[in-house]
């Protein structure tokens, strides 16, 4: 830049003798911008609320704090050679920054009169319009737009920066394969599919490694625009047009994507096309020649008004296609903007090329007539062809979205007649006729069917694979861990008195009378004249009764034996004598010198020793839910206004009292969520493990979800899963409401509804979006996939249940769903059959230690679903009949590990599975292959019926019967009902009987012959 400005090449530099460029912080602000486009190029970072100020000798930065500790390496007091120097100066909130603007101001006038900007950048929060403000007050006016500078000094791009653009080509190409597989099923499966609909499910698709692989792991890829998807007559060739809300048409199909690698841009446009006409396929192969003449004129030194008429020139050759050419441009340059406005390829743009740019060719037909369409939609075609070229100094300019081919061959997709094929050309005119939808159709169906048949067998290999491994990797990871059967939780027993100097000197110790020690938690007892303490964690239970003149106490105490189960006490010396039960007995009766009776003690020790009980107990329940609590940091708060925020939320579970709402704000190193009284809950960003985003498409709540490493305790309970959420949509209904299909109050709060979905979806996605980006990416925001959903009941109700890249939830109910994959040795199903309508789920985790997890009532046609789901994640899966119980099947394998898979290991589930296969194929080929004897028996058995010689008279005129009444429409079984009603009214039994004889000529019995069998 500095070069170009000296050398007086640019003319636009050269007039400028200060450049001052803003970047705002506006939410609505555009995607691409040349000072966004600067910053990236010399930071490789987006900095908002910054001014820069350049002139020719110093370079300003003014920012926060945080960015200017960012950017103190750059800072040099003095300018060296032709370097300028570079001063780093901090925002002062105080005045809001007259005084920074100010000092800025008498450095720009002090540079010239002639100051240099971004034109079409324009920013409208606090920080940028108070700048504007400054600027008017000191009348400066921007006078020098330099955008085209720019872009011309950013378009030479270096070796790190095309092999982003590669990178960001690939991720095109990818994205392309993916939506071209998934356009072939649609129409191969005749699916009905919205382009909206397609071109959201694409956008969410092509930033996953299920579809770019490596290039998605490091979470720098991002798309250009959501993708264009159009058929059916209806096309806009332009980027800034939308998918709409009509239905995909089988015919011709365009395609347009872009993705962005670490800022760098690339695009993508294809057409497919079904079943073509001649002239479609012509008009397409043109388009090709004029692409190929448009990359062989890039050549370094050539104008872009140049390139452009030689593209011309090759479609007036082509006359088919010059009439229907979009001639506005023929493509743009791209890098860190998507397009470059002031370098396209036009009759006007004279930006010379040079090597290392990298351009998008972007070529289109449109209005293409197609007089023998079979629909209405089809009338109206068009062609788009779109690639991204990396202009090379010497030979042949590189196609970077080549792997995307653009041969017509590739992109042609045709039914075949099977009709046609085998009738030949003879009978061709027949096969044309009715015959020819059905033989089509079944074309298709056998090509599915060999497709999934395929794919079945692959699954299996792929399973056989990973039940291989299962084995060797459960017992190397086994052996390895600690035996964990030996290791006992064993508490600290308690004690009343460390000392004898501790012991209370009470008087009713004195007298020998009970004494409830409520600050040691102890009870003092005497036995034989001496005071024993007992703590209160001994005794078992108690009861007062009166009998007569007396009240007895009777006192139970823990020993060993004396509870069953995981959570029994662990007596140190468990082979010692132990006392069981003490009862003591007081009179009623008052003495004349006494104010009370003496049964008094026992009636307070009982009330007592009742209050310290409950209170020990909820103690012990306090501690038992403090285990496994990690204390978390203290919350660093940050005190900038751009913080992400979010309002009026709602939290799960309710530690609040009330249902109140509150707001949920990002800091430096964790959320915090204040409700609207005050209540304050934090979550760190070191303790989350998930953290999950799921809009409100097809739910009634949009919420953001965390499942935290370690439990955090909030009021007296700790939770491992926290939630925020909004209610979107009326979850209860007025059924008392009249409601009218076209009213316009419903129609229009329908469509509020819509909109506030839409906007809240966007609010959500742009918190995620800048807590990714403020926590430089320390985690990501998973959001599950509804399109792979099935329905289960992990708990009690049923629910749908989402994968996620990582996880299988379910969010919307509570208490929420989710099962880390990474966590799951082996999925196993149970009740497998056709013969019931669902099936069960258990995940068996890599911890043997842990409860397993069964999802229950899963719905049978979900199978196939979940299975290729499992596979996809590689994850081991078996299935058998019977439902078994897997606390006693991981207790004998956590007890003795080894001994397990010296046996086989988990194969002994995928023998049941085969076996049970087995007899199933068994069962069906006895229920339905009858063997040869009894087939030629059966065969014999209707000659025999056949033969006229056996046939009764009264048989041949039922059969007659019978044959006739096959043809008999509603009037004649009408009359015949009357005449039945007639004959019973008459008494006629006989008639009666004959016609009952006729109905069922079976019930005549077997005849001579088969009784002889």
């Amino acid at each position: 830049m500095i070069e170009d400005e000296n050398d007086g090449n640019d003319v636009n530099l050269s007039k400028a003798d200060a450049l001052l460029f803003m970047v705002g912080s506006d939410d609505d602000a555009p995607q691409y911008s040349k000072s966004n486009a600067l910053q990236i190029w010399l930071f490789d970072y987006e900095l908002d609320d910054m001014l820069a100020v350049f002139t020719k000798r110093n370079v300003y930065f003014l920012t926060s704090s945080r960015k200017a500790q960012f950017l103190q390496s750059l800072e040099k007091k003095e300018a060296v050679n032709s370097l300028p120097a570079i001063t780093i100066l901090v925002r002062e909130k105080s005045d809001k920054d007259r005084a920074n603007f100010l000092k800025l101001v008498d450095k720009i006038k002090e540079s010239g009169s002639s100051y240099g900007y971004f034109a079409k950048d324009s920013y409208t929060s606090d920080f940028a319009q108070t700048w504007n403000n400054v600027l008017e007050e000191c009348e400066i006016k921007l006078t020098v737009d330099v955008s085209s500078s720019f872009a011309y000094l950013l378009a030479k791009k270096d070796e790190l920066e095309i092999e982003l653009c590669r990178k960001a080509a690939q991720a095109s190409v990818n994205s392309w394969s993916y939506a071209r597989k998934n356009i072939i099923d649609i129409i191969d499966q005749a699916k009905k599919m919205k382009h909206s609909r397609f071109a959201e499910d694409l956008e969410r698709a092509m930033t996953t490694t299920q579809v770019q692989q490596r290039l998605a792991e490091n979470r720098k890829l991002e798309s250009c625009y959501t993708p264009i998807i159009q058929s059916g007559g209806d096309y806009t060739l332009k980027l800034s047009a939308e998918s709409n809300e009509k239905l995909m048409h089988y015919g011709t199909i365009i395609c347009s994507l872009g993705t962005r690698y670490q800022y760098y841009c690339s695009n993508l446009s294809r057409t497919m096309l079904v079943d073509p006409s001649k002239e479609l396929q012509d008009a397409y192969e043109s388009l090709l020649v004029i692409e190929n003449t448009i990359i062989e004129a890039l050549k370094p030194g050539k104008k872009l008004n140049e390139v452009y008429s030689a593209g011309l020139e090759a479609a007036k050759d082509e006359k088919i296609v010059l009439e229907h050419l979009n001639k506005n441009n023929f493509g743009f340059l791209t890098g860190l903007e998507f397009r470059e406005s002031t370098a396209l390829i036009s009759p006007k743009c004279d930006l010379e090329v040079q090597p290392n740019m990298v351009f998008v060719i972007y070529l289109g037909l449109q209005g293409l007539k197609n007089p023998n369409a079979k629909d209405e939609r089809s009338k109206i075609s068009a062609l788009l062809l779109s690639d991204t070229v990396l202009i090379c100094a010497e030979g042949a300019n590189e196609i970077l979205t080549e792997r995307a081919k653009s041969r017509l061959k590739s992109n042609l997709i045709r039914f075949k007649d099977e009709a046609e094929t085998s009738h030949g050309d003879d009978n061709k005119e027949n096969s044309l006729g009715e015959g020819f939808g059905r033989g089509k159709r079944s074309v298709l169906l056998q090509e599915q069917t060999r497709n999934k048949t395929t794919n079945e067998d692959k699954r299996k290999e792929h399973q056989k694979e990973l039940g291989k491994r299962l084995n060797e990797i459960a017992r190397e990871r086994l052996a390895g861990q600690i035996d964990q059967k030996d290791i006992k939780k064993i508490k600290k027993s308690n004690v009343s008195y460390k000392s004898y100097d501790k012991f209370p000197k009470e008087a009713e110790i004195d007298k020998l009378q009970i004494y409830v020690d409520r600050r040691h938690d102890s009870v003092i007892l005497p036995i034989f004249g001496i005071p024993v303490p007992f703590h209160i964690s001994m005794i078992k239970n108690t009861s007062q009764s009166v009998e007569g003149d007396y009240t007895y106490l009777r006192v139970n105490f823990m020993h060993p034996g004396s509870q069953i189960g995981k959570d029994q006490l662990q007596f140190p010396n468990p082979l010692s004598t132990y006392v069981k039960e003490l009862t003591y007995r007081s009179s009623n009766r008052k003495e004349y010198s006494g104010l009370t009776a003496p049964s008094s003690n026992l009636s307070t020790a009982y009330r007592l020793i009742k209050e310290m009980q409950k209170k020990f107990r909820t103690q012990e329940a306090e501690e038992r839910e403090r285990e496994g609590v990690v204390k978390q940091d203290k919350l660093i708060l940050s005190t900038a206004k751009g913080n992400p925020k979010l309002k009026d939320l709602f939290v799960r579970p309710n530690v609040i009292t009330k249902r109140i709402s509150g707001s949920l704000e990002a800091h430096a190193n964790g959320f915090r969520y204040t409700s609207l009284r005050g209540d304050k809950m934090d979550v760190l960003y070191n303790n989350i493990k998930h953290a999950f985003f799921q809009p409100c498409d097809n739910e009634m709540i949009i919420l953001i979800h965390f499942t935290l490493k370690n439990p955090v305790l909030w009021g007296k309970r700790k939770y491992q899963d926290i939630q925020f959420y909004t209610e979107v949509g009326e979850i209860t209904t007025d059924l008392g409401k009249y409601h009218h299909m076209q009213d316009r109050d419903d129609i229009q709060s329908e469509q509020l509804e819509r909109e506030m979905r839409k906007r809240l979806n966007q609010v959500f996605q742009n918190f995620c979006d800048k807590v990714v980006r403020q926590t430089n990416e320390a985690f990501d925001f998973d959001t599950p996939f509804n399109e792979l959903g099935f329905f289960g009941v992990p708990y009690r109700s049923s629910c749908t249940l989402k994968p996620t890249s990582s996880c299988l939830v379910n969010l919307s109910e509570w208490p929420p769903f989710v099962v880390t994959l990474d966590e799951v040795e082996f999925v196993h199903f149970e009740r497998v059959s056709f013969q019931l309508k669902n099936f069960d789920m258990v995940f068996i985790f890599k911890d043997y230690y842990r409860k397993t997890q069964m999802v229950q009532q899963i719905p049978m046609t979900s199978l196939d679903n979940v299975k290729e789901w499992l596979n996809s994640c590689d994850i081991y899966y078996s299935e058998g009949i019977q439902s078994l119980n897997w606390a006693k099947i991981m207790k004998t394998i956590s007890d003795d590990p080894e001994d397990f898979f010296a046996n086989g290991g988990w194969n002994f589930l995928a023998t049941d599975s085969d076996n049970e296969d087995e007899e199933e194929d068994e069962e069906s080929e006895e229920a339905y292959s009858p063997s040869e004897d009894e087939s030629e028996g059966s065969d014999e058995d209707e000659d025999e019926e056949e033969s006229p010689e056996a046939t009764s008279d009264s048989e041949s005129e039922a059969s007659v019967d019978s044959d006739e009444s096959e043809g008999k429409d509603w009037s004649d079984l009408e009359e015949e009902a009357q005449q039945a009603d007639r004959a019973r009214d008459r008494g006629e039994e006989r008639a009666h009987r004959s016609s009952q004889k006729r109905k069922h000529p079976s019930s005549l019995g077997p005849n001579t012959k088969r009784r002889k069998n």
